[in-house]
């Protein structure tokens, strides 16, 4: 396992990371899950990214927190919040009224007095940046947090987090942690540029795209839309969807440049994402040991120039095949009465 500086914060991480979202939620063996942490950290992971909303209702936090007893000062613990977490409408967002008390309840369930990276789990375009900065910035001074950063934030309000810090005497975000994959290539136009110009730290989810680059699905048929599917995961696998159609055709060609390289593509995607001089960490996020086994056993592949200049004729550079993959619309597209009179 390589290690890599997270942005300007000194923080030595591993350039694979556990995201520890699917433990808890869709592997409810409690004990299988603190040995799948276990087995991360003994292949030399050393970061382990976790939020209060997986699982639900911290259930995450909690397993996380189980699994690092002994064994916290080896790790460098990121959590998230932002998420709505109850039916109080205040129980979610950016606000310091919600993030005071959602931090403190990540410490609790996490038992820890404090985390390595705190992140804001999405935009909250109804809180001031400089309310919330503010907030984040009496966390770190208080010895609750080391670092700050974002997640799934537009290059727009990178800059914008930025200039607040600068002008109001912040701490200012450190890192960003978008989805990034061969699929999603999006990031690459002004996100990953903007965080390599701010210096900041870039901990990538999703390299497997939701499964479109695991392997398992080679044509529509391998799609399984049953199981009740919310709107947005149709709207990412439906094949009849022009975004997806596009997906299966490329996964398709990926899947034959794997082959011709010699590897499964899984290692061929998360080798990818990881080669990008912006990155820093690609988080894995295995529900099972055979998963996360399969994904260190390519820890150490590197792609070639050629491979990589092939993957650009696959999929251009900066391009997104389903542009909902991003998990983020901004609000202007979204709220009619931002745009109408």
């Amino acid at each position: 396992m390589e290690y890599r500086f997270l942005g300007g914060t000194g923080i030595s991480v591993s350039e694979h990371a556990l995201g520890a979202m699917m433990l808890g939620q869709t592997n409810t063996d409690h004990d299988d899950c603190v040995r799948i942490i276990h087995r991360a950290l003994d292949a030399g992971i050393n970061l382990v990214d976790t939020a209060d909303v997986y699982a639900g209702a911290g259930l995450n936090e909690e397993i996380v927190g189980r699994a690092l007893k002994g064994r916290r000062d080896d790790v460098v613990l990121a959590t998230k919040g932002h998420m709505p977490m109850g039916e109080d409408r205040n129980m979610r967002g950016n606000s310091r009224r919600w993030l005071t008390r959602a931090l403190d309840d990540s410490l609790r369930r996490l038992d820890t007095d404090h985390v390595d990276l705190y992140q804001l789990h999405r935009p909250d375009a109804h809180t001031d940046i400089d309310e919330t900065l503010s907030a984040l910035s009496d966390f770190v001074r208080a010895g609750k947090v080391r670092a700050i950063g974002t997640s799934t934030f537009p290059a727009e309000l990178q800059v914008e987090a930025q200039w607040t810090a600068e002008r109001r005497g912040h701490v200012r975000p450190r890192t960003e942690q978008p989805p990034y994959s061969i699929l999603a290539r999006g990031v690459e136009a002004s996100l990953l540029p903007t965080a390599q110009r701010y210096g900041l730290g870039v901990l990538v989810w999703g390299p497997l795209s939701a499964g479109w680059l695991s392997g398992r699905i080679r044509s529509a048929a391998d799609i399984d839309l049953s199981g009740g599917r919310t709107a947005i995961e149709r709207h990412k696998f439906d094949p009849a969807l022009p975004g997806n159609a596009r997906k299966l055709v490329a996964v398709e060609k990926l899947s034959q440049l794997a082959e011709e390289a010699g590897m499964p593509l899984r290692h061929l995607a998360t080798a990818f994402v990881r080669a990008h001089p912006a990155v820093t960490s690609v988080l894995l996020g295995p529900r099972t040991m055979e998963q996360l086994e399969g994904l260190l056993s390519g820890a150490e592949v590197k792609l070639s120039a050629d491979v990589l200049d092939r993957i650009d004729e696959i999929v251009p550079p900066g391009k997104d095949l389903n542009r909902d993959d991003f998990y983020y619309t901004a609000p202007a597209l979204t709220d009619p009465s931002l745009r109408r009179r």
